[in-house]
Protein backbone atom coordinates (compact mmCIF):
# COMPACT_ATOMS: atom_id res chain seq x y z
CA UNK A 1 0.00 0.00 0.00
CA UNK A 2 2.40 2.67 0.46
CA UNK A 3 4.60 1.52 -2.89
CA UNK A 4 1.24 2.36 -4.14
CA UNK A 5 0.97 5.80 -2.60
CA UNK A 6 -1.65 5.03 -0.01
CA UNK A 7 -0.97 7.36 3.27
CA UNK A 8 -1.12 6.42 6.78
CA UNK A 9 -4.60 7.31 7.42
CA UNK A 10 -6.22 6.00 4.28
CA UNK A 11 -4.01 2.47 5.16
CA UNK A 12 -4.90 2.28 8.38
CA UNK A 13 -8.73 3.15 7.10
CA UNK A 14 -8.69 0.55 4.83
CA UNK A 15 -7.26 -1.89 7.14
CA UNK A 16 -9.14 -1.39 10.05
CA UNK A 17 -5.88 -0.87 12.71
CA UNK A 18 -5.14 1.78 14.48
CA UNK A 19 -3.02 4.75 12.54
CA UNK A 20 -0.31 4.33 15.33
CA UNK A 21 0.33 0.74 13.98
CA UNK A 22 0.51 1.95 10.44
CA UNK A 23 2.87 4.91 11.31
CA UNK A 24 5.48 2.02 12.92
CA UNK A 25 5.07 -0.10 9.98
CA UNK A 26 5.70 2.46 7.79
CA UNK A 27 8.95 3.31 9.12
CA UNK A 28 9.97 0.03 8.85
CA UNK A 29 8.97 -0.06 5.29
CA UNK A 30 11.29 2.99 5.18
CA UNK A 31 14.22 1.54 6.66
CA UNK A 32 14.34 -1.41 4.88
CA UNK A 33 11.49 -2.04 2.15
CA UNK A 34 8.73 -4.28 1.67
CA UNK A 35 10.91 -7.24 3.01
CA UNK A 36 11.08 -6.03 6.04
CA UNK A 37 7.08 -6.03 6.46
CA UNK A 38 7.02 -9.64 6.22
CA UNK A 39 9.83 -10.79 8.85
CA UNK A 40 9.83 -10.45 12.52
CA UNK A 41 12.43 -8.38 14.18
CA UNK A 42 14.71 -10.19 15.85
CA UNK A 43 15.59 -9.77 19.43
CA UNK A 44 18.88 -8.13 19.88
CA UNK A 45 20.86 -6.90 22.79
CA UNK A 46 22.76 -3.66 22.99
CA UNK A 47 25.30 -1.87 24.96
CA UNK A 48 24.89 0.92 27.17
CA UNK A 49 27.35 2.88 25.15
CA UNK A 50 25.91 1.99 21.71
CA UNK A 51 22.71 3.06 23.24
CA UNK A 52 24.06 6.25 24.43
CA UNK A 53 25.54 7.46 21.61
CA UNK A 54 22.66 6.78 19.00
CA UNK A 55 20.56 8.98 21.85
CA UNK A 56 23.32 11.62 21.57
CA UNK A 57 23.40 11.74 17.85
CA UNK A 58 19.40 12.03 18.05
CA UNK A 59 19.21 14.56 20.58
CA UNK A 60 21.64 16.57 18.89
CA UNK A 61 20.42 16.69 15.62
CA UNK A 62 23.06 15.01 13.73
CA UNK A 63 20.44 12.52 12.72
CA UNK A 64 17.28 11.44 12.35
CA UNK A 65 15.64 8.35 13.92
CA UNK A 66 14.76 7.08 10.57
CA UNK A 67 18.88 7.54 9.72
CA UNK A 68 20.23 5.98 13.02
CA UNK A 69 17.88 2.95 11.93
CA UNK A 70 19.07 1.96 9.09
CA UNK A 71 22.64 3.43 9.89
CA UNK A 72 23.17 0.63 12.64
CA UNK A 73 20.44 -2.17 11.02
CA UNK A 74 18.03 -1.17 13.88
CA UNK A 75 15.15 -2.90 13.20
CA UNK A 76 12.95 0.15 13.94
CA UNK A 77 13.17 3.64 14.64
CA UNK A 78 10.86 3.48 17.48
CA UNK A 79 13.14 1.41 19.21
CA UNK A 80 15.33 4.72 18.72
CA UNK A 81 12.43 6.96 20.10
CA UNK A 82 11.64 4.66 22.93
CA UNK A 83 15.90 4.72 24.01
CA UNK A 84 15.34 9.02 23.65
CA UNK A 85 12.42 8.83 25.99
CA UNK A 86 13.73 6.73 28.81
CA UNK A 87 16.97 8.80 28.75
CA UNK A 88 14.66 12.05 28.93
CA UNK A 89 12.83 10.26 31.80
CA UNK A 90 15.04 8.88 33.78
CA UNK A 91 18.42 10.08 32.67
CA UNK A 92 21.58 7.57 31.43
CA UNK A 93 21.12 4.94 33.87
CA UNK A 94 17.92 4.16 32.36
CA UNK A 95 19.70 2.88 29.02
CA UNK A 96 22.34 0.58 31.46
CA UNK A 97 21.13 -3.62 30.96
CA UNK A 98 18.65 -4.54 33.77
CA UNK A 99 19.62 -7.86 35.19
CA UNK A 100 16.85 -10.57 33.66
CA UNK A 101 14.70 -12.49 36.50
CA UNK A 102 14.15 -13.02 40.13
CA UNK A 103 16.73 -11.21 42.42
CA UNK A 104 19.17 -13.70 44.19
CA UNK A 105 18.10 -14.40 47.88
CA UNK A 106 20.45 -15.03 50.62
CA UNK A 107 21.30 -18.45 50.93
CA UNK A 108 19.92 -20.08 54.43
CA UNK A 109 17.19 -16.89 54.93
CA UNK A 110 14.66 -18.49 52.90
CA UNK A 111 13.76 -15.17 51.54
CA UNK A 112 12.83 -13.11 55.00
CA UNK A 113 14.45 -12.35 58.08
CA UNK A 114 13.63 -13.59 61.60
CA UNK A 115 12.14 -10.33 62.45
CA UNK A 116 10.15 -10.53 58.76
CA UNK A 117 8.89 -14.06 59.69
CA UNK A 118 8.31 -13.40 63.08
CA UNK A 119 5.79 -10.29 62.18
CA UNK A 120 4.06 -12.97 59.51
CA UNK A 121 3.85 -14.92 61.88
CA UNK A 122 2.48 -12.49 64.32
CA UNK A 123 -0.30 -11.32 61.62
CA UNK A 124 -1.56 -14.93 60.91
CA UNK A 125 -2.33 -15.45 64.49
CA UNK A 126 -3.79 -11.76 65.45
CA UNK A 127 -5.97 -13.29 62.36
CA UNK A 128 -7.04 -16.45 63.39
CA UNK A 129 -8.00 -14.96 66.77
CA UNK A 130 -10.09 -12.31 65.68
CA UNK A 131 -11.76 -15.22 63.62
CA UNK A 132 -12.38 -17.35 66.55
CA UNK A 133 -13.82 -14.17 68.65
CA UNK A 134 -16.28 -13.47 66.02
CA UNK A 135 -17.38 -17.22 65.43
CA UNK A 136 -18.09 -17.42 69.45
CA UNK A 137 -19.94 -13.83 69.33
CA UNK A 138 -22.00 -14.97 66.49
CA UNK A 139 -22.18 -18.84 68.51
CA UNK A 140 -23.50 -17.05 71.07
CA UNK A 141 -26.12 -14.62 69.78
CA UNK A 142 -27.51 -17.53 68.43
CA UNK A 143 -28.22 -19.46 72.11
CA UNK A 144 -29.77 -15.91 73.36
Amino acid sequence: MFEAGFGEDAAATRLGVPRTAVRRLRDRWKVRGAGALMMEPGKRSFTFEFKLEVVRRLISGEATAIELTREHGLSSPKLVENWVGLYRREGEDALRPKPKGRPATPAGTGGLSELERLRAENLELSAKVAYLEKLRALKEQGRG
